[in-house]
Order: C-alpha cells, then structure tokens, then sequence
C-alpha cells in the first residue's frame, strides 16, 4: 500500500533524509519513530506530496507521489502536528467544506461528515464552534478532517502531542480502531504510542533507517544481555559487591526501598545465573524476596540504537 525505495531529500547542503526505504501493508499500523530531527517530517512532506524527494521513489496504493500527485492526494488522510482547523467555524460546517474541497460527492456529503464525527466521537460537538473545544476534541477534528473522504491511507504526525493522560488513551483506541480498514503510518518520538499502537516499527536516526521490525523482534534481536530483578533483604554495598563477582554477571544496580534492596542484574545472554544468585544469596544470610526476568523496553532498543548511531558518526 505504501512503498518508499531510496528516498533522499536535501535542503541546500544538509542532508535531512539519506536513502530511506520501507514499506507498509493494506490495513497495517505503521510507526516511524526517531528523535527529533530525525527525518520523520520531512519523509512525511514527501508521502502527502508536500515536497518532492531529491532522488529516489515513493508510491501511495500504487500511484507515484511526485507524478501523480492528485492520485495520491485521493486516497490519503494527512494529519500534521498541528491540525488545520478554521477556529471560527462549526464542526458540522468545516468537515462538511474540507469534504467539498476533498471531491466527496455531494450526494454523499452529508453522510460523510456525519458517519466520520460519529466514527472519531465528536458527534455530539457538531454544532459547536471549533475555537471552544477543548485540546482533545480539536485534534479529533483533525482526525476527522483526515478521514472524512474515507482514504485508504492515513498519515499521522504526532497525533497526541499536547493531550492529556485520558485524551491520549481515548486517541490511541481510535487509532487502533481505524486499523484495517485503513492503512497508518503513525510518525512519532512517543516511545509509548508505538508499543501500544503499532504492530511494526521503523526507528530512523540523522535521516536513516536504523531499525525495522515489530517492537517484539526488536527487542528480542537487541537484547544482548539478560537482565534480572531482584528484591533482597541486605546490605547495599555487600550485595552489590558480592553479586557482581558471581560469574557471568555483567552489572549491578542496586537501589534502597524501605525495607529492602531492589537490584537490576545484568548477565550475558548463554548465562543461566539464577541457581547461582540465589545460592549464593542464601548462603550469605540475606532474604530473597523476589527474583524475575526484566524484558528489554522499546524505549532500551531505541536509546541503543540511536547512541549507537550517534558515537559511529563521531
């Protein structure tokens, strides 16, 4: 549905996209993770035809995004970070003219609008001026604005940004719900909104692909270490000390709860060290109270790979 090969974009000299390629399935959720300045914008001008690419190809349900633009701009919702509302109009009165200037047929306007404000959950604020609403119900609109054509792709940019806890989970279910039928690519530096939201994941860094994979296999690849988290009742500096010499174990950290100690072990992956830690915390006389595997995070993954990145340049 979506193919990018060897995009490149420059602005002057800089280099802001350097050969980038992926691509995304019918009805899959997409997220395009990076820091900022990390070239997620800019690939996005070019998916919604915004900006053509320096070199490079990149098709939208088959159609070119530089030659035939007006193809692409039919079958795709875009919602930029900042959301193009007219503060000054209705709900009701904005989805019905950015579903006019989007070519929907008049004889289905009407339905558009409302089967879309019923589908994003802003129904109830039809008649309400949009400069009124609330933060949440603004970017639902923008949502709304993206949808209201029914595309077959839809480009989110920051979709969240600015809401608060509530909004933000409310956004994310719309989102999920809209899989399927629709085709996303979520653009992001949320670590959060991609485990929750996204069944792949592409991390770019200084304008190149670092990374593509579920956020499963991801951390599953990077894990190079194992690492443990145990509760103990003893004392810090002994523990630490002692557990570290245990061989196989790679770092210790240890933090003091209020009655007892939390540490994250870390061993190399062909160890299997828990006999051995818990041997040799009972035969120092200290309490174990828990010891469990710790899974690698998105957000290990991605602070891995962009230092990674960052000290190869260096």
């Amino acid at each position: 549905m979506i193919e990018v090969r060897n995009v490149t974009r420059f602005y002057g000299r800089v280099m802001a996209v350097d050969n980038v390629s992926f691509q995304v399935e019918k009805g899959e959720i997409l997220g395009f993770l990076g820091p900022n300045a990390a070239g997620k914008t800019t690939t996005m001008r070019i998916l919604t035809t915004y900006m053509p690419a320096t070199s490079g190809t990149a098709k939208v349900a088959g159609f070119d995004v530089h030659e035939q633009s007006m193809q692409v701009k039919k079958r795709l919702g875009y919602l930029p970070e900042n959301p193009p509302l007219y503060m000054e109009m209705r709900v009701v009165d904005y989805l019905d003219f950015v579903a006019k200037i989007k070519g929907v047929d008049p004889r289905e306007r009407k339905k558009a609008v409302d089967e879309t404000m019923g589908k994003v959950g802003i129904d109830t604020m039809r008649n309400r001026v949009i400069k009124t609403l609330s933060k949440g119900y603004k970017q639902r609109v923008g949502l709304a604005q993206a949808l209201v054509h029914n595309p077959d792709v839809l480009i989110l940019d920051e979709p969240t940004i600015g809401l608060d806890p509530k909004q933000i989970i409310e956004v994310r279910q719309l989102i999920k719900a809209l899989a399927g039928s629709h085709t996303i690519i979520l653009s992001t530096h949320i670590l959060p909104e991609v485990s929750m939201t996204c069944e792949r994941v592409v991390i770019i860094n200084k304008g190149r692909v670092v990374a593509e994979d579920s956020p499963e296999n991801l951390t599953r690849k990077m894990a190079g270490s194992q690492r443990m988290h145990l509760e103990i009742g003893g004392p810090a500096e002994p523990v630490t000390q002692t557990l570290s010499q245990v061989p196989g174990v790679l770092k210790v950290s240890a933090t003091a709860g209020v009655k007892s100690l939390h540490l994250i072990v870390e061993s190399d992956s062909e160890s299997e060290i828990r006999p051995v830690l818990a041997k040799t915390i009972i035969d120092k006389g200290w309490q174990l109270y828990e010891m469990r595997p710790e899974g690698m995070s998105l957000e290990d993954v991605f602070l891995q790979l962009t230092t990674k990145e960052e000290a190869a340049n260096q």
